[in-house]
């Protein structure tokens, strides 16, 4: 009898300890926005790829400036060139 129950539990399926799955990055404003970017030139003179739309705001002395918004570099308004 003992060797019965001894093959019986030898047979039984032993479960296998993986190591944890790593946790998934949390989704940030600009990785869920990365379809549907468009390369930008800056007023810095440098191209710049931004996702958001472009805009025209008012300058200081009452100008008015074109603007991409929601960049790559992660600023939020860039300044482009006309």
């Amino acid at each position: 009898m003992k060797v019965l129950t001894l093959a019986l539990l030898l047979s039984l399926p032993v479960a296998q300890l993986a190591p944890p799955r790593p946790l998934r990055q949390p989704i940030t404003q600009v990785t869920k926005r990365s379809k549907g970017g468009r390369w930008y030139f800056a007023a810095t003179g440098h191209a710049v790829y931004c996702y958001g739309p472009v805009m025209t705001v008012p300058r200081a002395n009452g100008d008015l400036q074109r603007v991409a918004t929601f960049c790559r570099d992660g600023s939020a308004v860039v300044p482009l060139k006309d």
